[in-house]
């Protein structure tokens, strides 16, 4: 049942404004690499807002169907040579590996310009909070849950040791409508552009 609410009062407006915010910091006429983009909708409607870039997919667990071409990828090294592309999204996926700062590592090789989206570990509960909406939204789908959330001054310890500039840092999405976004939205997610 919590999978059913979700899906109609979460889901589709969480991929509408995540799709926005991600095709306003995609450079023009990017080819880009969505790393771990599931069933590849939300690569979908940024190439819809965005018709001047092209989206291809990698993800460790392929699914039939999927909105953009997807290639299996093994969680560690990406099946693609340096500067391959002109950009890579990296959408609510390190959260889910066991060395984020490796896997950044990895995209940043195929890729001089990466826009993420993750979780914040900072604040009252934040880590509880995260777990719960982590359950919710991914459970059912089989995908793996570490729990594997960082604070801001870990995720920027990262982004230094990685040498990559951080711009257009948000913390303000508005994924959730009220009263969701009274208990899930309160700085717990950011979305930002990295570059070499």
């Amino acid at each position: 049942m919590l999978g059913t609410v979700h899906g109609k009062l979460v889901f589709n407006r969480r991929v509408r404004t995540l799709a926005a915010a991600i095709a306003e910091r995609l450079p023009h006429g990017a080819r880009v690499l969505d790393v771990g983009c599931g069933s590849g909708d939300l690569a979908a409607l940024v190439m819809q807002i965005r018709p001047d870039v092209s989206i291809e997919g990698i993800d460790v667990l392929v699914r039939p169907g999927t909105a953009i071409p997807v290639h299996a990828y093994d969680g560690a090294h990406i099946p693609f040579g340096d500067d391959s592309f002109d950009a890579a999204m990296v959408v609510d996926v390190l959260h889910h590996t066991d060395d984020p700062a490796a896997v950044l590592a990895e995209i940043a090789r195929v890729a001089p310009m990466v826009v993420i989206k993750d979780h914040l570990r900072d604040g009252i509960a934040a880590g509880p909070t995260l777990r719960f909406m982590d359950w919710v939204g991914n459970a059912a789908h089989g995908v793996r849950l570490p729990y594997n959330y960082l604070s801001h001054r870990e995720w920027k310890a990262i982004w230094a040791r990685l040498h990559l500039g951080t711009s257009k840092f948000a913390t303000r999405l508005a994924l959730y409508p009220r009263p969701f976004s009274w208990l899930f939205d309160r700085g717990l997610h950011f979305v930002t552009v990295l570059s070499r």
